[in-house]
């Protein structure tokens, strides 16, 4: 004869097991949902600085001082140093924190040449490799819905990277400048590729042509 107070028990038991994991399921996907909620108020999302924007005075290392802004890229030559510098905005929610960068140069002719083209519109570019940025000397922040700028400069002969970006921009030809950066708790690694090219009649204009989120782990310590 069947013990209908063990199956009855039997069957409560499996009920209440089958709540609990509904339970537990829903409690994780509401964590989650809690999780990328918070993370999207603490993202930055990098683009160029706009033409209505400020210039401002960057100031370099070596004392040297550069107006950017105005959403014009800014690249100088002087006394064999080449100094870089793009105005950007963050139009994500989060303070973006700069950590390094990476940087392509071709001349004219090679640019022209490029299947992608000069613009580098097409797709085709593959993440960068993390391993390759440089660090950044001091730190840069872009708070959320402002401008700032990205710097860096050019000055050992030496430097395979010297030599190819002042050929390039003595030609007129392209920069690929990558910006890895990410959030001011240090996670949410991401990398904006900026194109910078010539403008008339003698400067340089900037635009963003990929993102590329990583994962936490890829993070270099840079």
């Amino acid at each position: 004869m069947a013990d209908w107070a063990s199956v009855g028990t039997a069957v409560g038991t499996l009920v209440l097991a089958g709540a609990t994991f509904a339970a537990v399921r829903s409690g994780n996907r509401s964590a989650r949902i809690a999780e990328r909620a918070l993370l999207a108020g603490l993202r930055p999302v990098l683009v160029p600085g706009r033409r209505e924007d400020p210039v401002e005075p960057v100031l370099f290392a070596d004392g040297r001082t550069l107006e950017v802004g105005a959403g014009r890229a800014t690249v100088e030559e002087a006394d064999g140093v080449f100094y870089l510098a793009l105005p950007i905005a963050n139009v994500g929610a989060g303070l973006a924190h700069l950590l390094g960068y990476r940087l392509e140069a071709q001349t004219a002719d090679e640019a022209q040449a490029d299947p992608l083209g000069p613009a580098r519109h097409r797709r085709g570019d593959i993440p960068p490799d993390v391993a390759s940025f440089r660090p950044q000397q001091r730190d840069l922040y872009v708070a959320a819905g402002r401008v700032g700028f990205w710097q860096a400069a050019l000055r050992d002969p030496a430097d395979e990277l010297y030599a190819s970006s002042a050929a390039a921009i003595r030609t007129r030809g392209r920069l690929t400048i990558d910006l890895l950066y990410g959030d001011h708790e240090g996670g949410q690694p991401t990398v904006t590729r900026f194109v910078v090219l010539p403008d008339e009649p003698d400067g340089w204009r900037h635009d963003v042509t990929r993102h590329w989120t990583l994962d936490q782990h890829d993070l270099p310590r840079v």
